[in-house]
């Protein structure tokens, strides 16, 4: 069951002895790949790096030597272009940081060293979306850069922020898609929908 306001989250418990640390967003989704396709068995993960690690206060090794939390985390399936695959932290679909129209699509808070979605949750059913507007210049992008770091670069009138279980985005021309810190596919739509509790993992 997703995320209740005010619940607990996860169990605490003894680590698994065959936990596998995972030390990238990208390196959890090659294994959760995998494993939607049906060519492999999910083996106990633990989030030791990377941006979904960092929104869950993991992002250490040596944290499993004995406890810790286990938790229950949505997925997210991405579909362009004919390809499938699935996305454990974010989604970002673009030309240039600089020019054009930009989507983010977070499961995770974190994107790099910028705070891009404050209010996300990774078990709540629910992406967090933000729609960079192509009108934007490049000078407030730099500065809403800047102040993404510390989680204030919104409200802004370019910057459209929304949560949707599943959307799908049209672009006036093909975009490069990055899922998980990865270059993916470029396409001009893509289809994005929330597979919730689809996992879990320790931190």
């Amino acid at each position: 069951m997703t995320i209740r306001r005010g619940a607990a989250w996860g169990e605490h418990g003894a680590v698994p002895a065959d936990l596998r640390p995972v030390h990238s967003d990208a390196e959890l989704h090659d294994l959760l790949d995998a494993w939607r396709r049906g060519g492999a068995d999910l083996p106990p993960i633990g989030l030791a790096g990377g941006d979904l690690a960092r929104t869950v206060a993991g992002g250490s090794a040596d944290q499993f030597t004995a406890a810790a939390t286990q938790l229950p985390l949505d997925l997210v399936r991405v579909d362009a272009g004919g390809r499938t695959t699935w996305s454990a932290a974010h989604v970002v679909c673009r030309r240039s940081w600089w020019r054009g129209e930009v989507v983010l699509a977070m499961t995770a808070q974190y994107l790099g060293g910028f705070d891009v979605a404050p209010r996300a949750h990774p078990n709540d059913g629910r992406l967090d979306l933000l729609l960079v507007e192509e009108a934007m210049g490049a000078r407030a992008r730099w500065q809403a850069r800047r102040r993404a770091r510390t989680g204030t670069h919104l409200p802004h009138p370019r910057l459209r922020p929304s949560q949707v279980a599943a959307i799908e985005l049209t672009f006036a021309r093909p975009l490069h898609i990055w899922v998980d810190g990865r270059h993916w596919h470029t396409a001009a739509a893509v289809s994005l929908s929330v597979e919730a509790d689809a996992y879990h993992a320790y931190a």
